[in-house]
């Protein structure tokens, strides 16, 4: 049974979903492709499927009314040893929210539950939200949701910190991951990238010294390079954004080991 969060926006009941992979429904694929297909170009079904297929979860976004899929975001736990300590991380792959549903929390609300039930689960573990970005939305979600995370404009990646992003990535993808700019390059198997108009570096925008930085560092996002980064999930690095966007506790069914 899926972990359901409703939220009513000004015209539309949105409820957010976490849902096991081998429960998504062949028409929720189907129409989770063509949003992916709305959003970004050069985007495969294969590569979509690929993608969905190696995840543990994902979370829907869903318009109750119609059964639209309006967002989603694939969740995969990885685990490993850096330095000998033990590691965990929240890895986001394929994420995408339709223009109409930006503004609404379900998303996050049900990543959230999932990051505390990780907290709760793992307590000797070292976690980490672990996401690759290639658009400045995507990485903006950091200094919104976290008070420490890297890479960031203000400060230098710690290298106990740094040798925990090699590591995620060289795992991930070994032939693609460029250490020396923490960056994972768009290849023949990974070619997607945003559509024009979805997240445009203006003028304006390049003001927020957070996006700014974000451009600089991966000056190759336009054609779906993507920058790696992390954060520590601890209950005392979420900011106060991120404990709204949460809401209440989560429900006691969030027991998915």
């Amino acid at each position: 049974m899926p972990v359901t969060g409703t939220e009513t926006g000004c015209c539309m009941k949105l409820t957010g979903q976490l849902v096991r992979v081998t429960d998504i429904t062949s028409r929720q694929r189907d129409k989770m492709f063509a949003l992916m297909e709305g959003y970004y170009e050069q985007v495969t079904r294969s590569a979509f499927e690929t993608d969905l297929d190696e995840k543990q979860w994902v979370i829907l976004l869903i318009e109750e009314e119609t059964g639209r899929v309006l967002g989603f975001s694939t969740q995969l736990i990885l685990q490993l040893r850096v330095d000998g300590r033990p590691i965990r991380a929240l890895f986001s792959g394929d994420t995408i929210i339709d223009r109409n549903a930006w503004r609404q929390q379900n998303l996050f609300q049900v990543s959230g539950w999932l990051v505390r039930w990780m907290i709760d689960t793992y307590p000797h573990d070292e976690l980490y939200w672990y996401l690759i970005s290639k658009g400045y939305k995507t990485y903006r979600f950091l200094p919104l949701f976290f008070h420490e995370y890297y890479p960031r404009y203000d400060e230098s990646t710690p290298s106990r910190i740094a040798a925990v992003i090699d590591a995620l990535s060289l795992s991930r993808f070994a032939d693609t991951y460029d250490r020396d700019t923490g960056i994972v390059r768009v290849n023949e198997k990974s070619g997607y990238r945003l559509r024009p108009g979805v997240a445009d570096m203006t003028t304006e925008r390049l003001r927020d010294p957070h996006i700014r930085f974000f451009s600089k560092r991966n000056p190759g996002h336009a054609r779906g390079d993507e920058l790696c980064c992390i954060a520590p999930l601890t209950l005392t690095n979420f900011t106060r954004a991120a404990y709204r966007a949460m809401g209440p506790q989560p429900p006691t069914e969030m027991a998915l080991s």
